[in-house]
């Protein structure tokens, strides 16, 4: 088991409905550190734009990943959760910037799931029509960058005991 205490800052990371918020809500639980998820950081421009089934583009991202940067430098020395897309390599940079000793769970389940997750999900500002949009952006996690990643369509309680036997304080891998 690993010492929670030595543990890293948390990136869970994905697109829209391959389970960020629901992992990473219960790592927080855990782990008893902070969490927070990234769609709460959106400005009211950046909601209506995707709600209207317009994908954000990195201007647009830019200042929220700002934000996103200030949430976990504020919590780098305690340790955090944050639930984030962290898409692109150069978005997972801006966020290693604000703290370096961030780690990232990179949720990649079959594109067949995400699509029914996302058929299934009521109230929620991100349309269905945006997920083709984020596979066409995600850049699986590169080798020198710390995390892992996991492809399965597992219960979160499975998801929890993969990603705490995959992390360690001082290296990454991939389960």
């Amino acid at each position: 088991m690993i010492d929670v205490s030595l543990l890293r800052s948390l990136v869970v990371m994905g697109v829209s409905g391959s389970g960020k918020t629901t992992l990473g809500a219960a790592l927080s639980q855990r782990l008893r550190l902070p969490f927070a998820d990234a769609d709460d950081f959106h400005s009211q421009a950046s909601v209506a734009k995707m709600s209207a089934g317009i994908p954000l583009d990195d201007a647009d991202r830019r200042p929220w990943l700002a934000a996103l940067g200030e949430w976990l430098a504020a919590h780098e020395a305690t340790g955090c959760v944050l639930s984030c897309s962290a898409l692109k390599r150069s978005y997972r940079d801006l966020l290693r910037k604000s703290a370096p000793t961030l780690s990232f769970i990179h949720l990649n389940p079959p594109p067949q799931v995400v699509h029914r997750r996302m058929a299934g999900r009521l109230g929620h500002f991100m349309p269905a029509s945006l997920v083709e949009s984020q596979f066409q952006a995600l850049e699986p996690l590169h080798a020198d960058e710390p995390g892992i990643e996991l492809g399965d369509d597992l219960p979160v309680d499975q998801l929890m005991t993969a990603c705490l036997a995959g992390l360690t304080p001082t290296s990454g891998g991939r389960a």
